[in-house]
């Protein structure tokens, strides 16, 4: 079969707010500047081109870091190619980016890169004269390191268990030596395994910390397409944001702003994150504390350190790589350091960047399209003949157990289970009776209506009584149909938000990435099978 795309409207997995977002509605569009079309890229490229053709110096600054970033990684003509891209005042960005999970964590961690190099690469054909460059955003400075140390191999977890403290990406490798025996135990000795097992090694034991083997892992699966890795946590790249920093510390415009759009989502919309009074922390190598203000001094949560208002702002002119923004004031950090179109992530990302428009109108930086990356489930050929056989389609999996399950006996039963019929039967016969009392009392009619009811919810019962029956009757049929929805959806969600790549790399080796980026249109706004074999 080819590909199969589900809408994303008909999947349980996804908020109202995205699925309004996708359908284009009313109540959404105060909250994006420009929908994620061809065609709007064009106002896009302009504005952003308007707003940095005054930055020759934040461009210096992002090549500069990237060659530094790159000099410790094998040669790449088409990565190298694109740094010096960035240069050139005609040359734009899309942007991903991801938490530094140990070995990529669940699969979309590759959708989401994929996305970016395919959009890129459908801008160049649309707009020939202009450069565009995948960027991945590695999330160095995040503290929670819980989130990060572990990776689902089959139904292994495979855990990289230490203490941790301050921002993961600087936090060393030791240990994981000992990562890697358990994982090497759990490969074969064929072909793909063994660059399985060489891919970690040489992400893991060869450098010094957390974000150098991140980079090293995404040049590695995706170095040919020219994707470029961006470690934020640098200097050179904050004194560029500095003054919006400072506007965080002193004016607290984020918190008023995004407060304001809050306060405006419509009541079904759930909010993704609340913004802080500064959304700032203050970073070291061992720690990084939010900065709160208290008595007209600023503290670093969780150590003994505090600033008076002049002593702060001197300290972020001096060193801004101590100063990290949270999920807040990130998206405009990233937003002042790159020139960026488009920003594509999650549904939970997508959420919280609905809550910063205003923010930056008030910022002052160009608020760039949101897109929602590809979300796709990768399907075997065993899979997908099993649900042939059980006369189902990859859509009824992604249902509620209990709705699969009734479909399925519904579909297979020989008896019909719908009562639809006797109930418009029984409807007909009470339209004589609801004729004739209107010709008598009130108190008449009300009991024609009562006994109306009684006898649908009668039906119904019986209805339900019956399906239960087949279901005891069609167990068997039942039990493989859930049995492949358990494997389609593991632990209950989806595939992509579970399974490492590495559970399909070793049985499929580098075809696995061409299947992923053949498979994946980051403008068809719709869930993707992909056929793997």
């Amino acid at each position: 079969m080819d590909n199969l795309k589900i809408p994303y409207q008909d999947l349980r997995f996804y908020s109202n707010i995205i699925k309004d977002y996708l359908d284009r509605k009313d109540e959404v569009r105060p909250f994006y500047h420009r929908f994620p079309t061809l065609h709007n890229f064009e106002a896009q490229i302009q504005e952003k081109q308007a707003e940095w053709k005054e930055a020759p110096p934040k461009r210096a600054s992002l090549v500069e870091v990237l060659r530094d970033q790159y000099q410790s990684l094998p040669e790449n003509e088409h990565v190298a190619s694109n740094i010096n891209l960035l240069s050139s005042d005609n040359t734009f960005t899309i942007t991903t980016g991801h938490q530094l999970n140990l070995f990529t964590g669940p699969l979309y961690f590759l959708y989401k890169i994929a996305s970016t190099i395919n959009l890129c690469k459908k801008l160049k054909e649309a707009y020939p004269d202009r450069n565009f460059v995948p960027i991945f955003w590695m999330a160095t400075e995040d503290h929670d390191f819980e989130e990060v140390q572990y990776f689902n191999f089959g139904d292994r977890k495979i855990v990289y268990d230490r203490e941790a403290g301050g921002a993961v990406g600087r936090l060393d490798n030791s240990g994981l030596d000992k990562v890697y025996d358990s994982f090497e135990t759990l490969l074969g000795n064929h072909e793909h395994a063994k660059q399985l097992k060489n891919l970690f090694k040489n992400a893991y034991l060869s450098h010094k910390n957390l974000a150098d083997a991140t980079r090293y892992i995404a040049h590695e699966l995706f170095g040919q397409e020219g994707l470029v890795v961006l470690d934020a946590d640098d200097a050179r790249l904050k004194q560029h944001a500095i003054g919006h920093f400072e506007q965080d510390l002193l004016d607290n415009l984020a918190f008023e702003r995004v407060n304001e759009t809050i306060d405006a989502f419509p009541p079904e919309y759930k909010v993704q994150v609340n913004p802080r009074e500064i959304n700032l922390f203050y970073l070291t190598d061992e720690h990084r504390g939010r900065i709160i203000f208290k008595d007209e001094k600023y503290f670093v949560d969780g150590v003994d350190l505090a600033f008076a208002k002049a002593e702060l702002l001197k300290e972020l002119h001096d060193h801004p790589e101590r100063f990290s923004p949270n999920v807040i004031l990130r998206p405009l950090y990233q937003e002042i350091i790159l020139p960026n179109l488009c920003y594509i992530g999650g549904g939970g990302e997508m959420a919280y960047w609905l809550e910063l428009k205003s923010f930056f109108e008030a910022s002052k930086v160009t608020f760039p399209i949101l897109l929602l990356r590809n979300s796709a489930h990768l399907a075997t050929s065993k899979e997908l003949d099993k649900l042939s056989r059980l006369k189902l389609q990859p859509a009824d999996l992604f249902q509620e157990e209990f709705e699969l399950e009734e479909q399925v006996t519904r579909q297979i039963s020989h008896i019909n289970i719908d009562f639809e019929p006797q109930k418009r039967h029984l409807k007909n016969q009470f339209a004589d009776l609801y004729d004739l009392a209107e010709k008598t009392e009130k108190s008449f009619k009300t009991a024609v209506a009562a006994q109306e009811q009684k006898q649908i919810n009668g039906l119904e019962h019986l209805e339900k009584r019956l399906l239960k029956a087949q279901k005891r009757k069609l167990a068997d049929e039942i039990e493989r149909s859930l049995k492949l929805q358990k494997e389609w959806l593991p632990s209950g969600g989806l595939q992509e938000r579970v399974t490492n790549f590495s559970y399909f790399y070793q049985n499929y080796g580098s075809d696995l990435i061409d299947k992923i980026l053949e498979g994946l249109d980051p403008l068809d706004l719709r869930f993707t099978v992909i056929k793997i074999d």
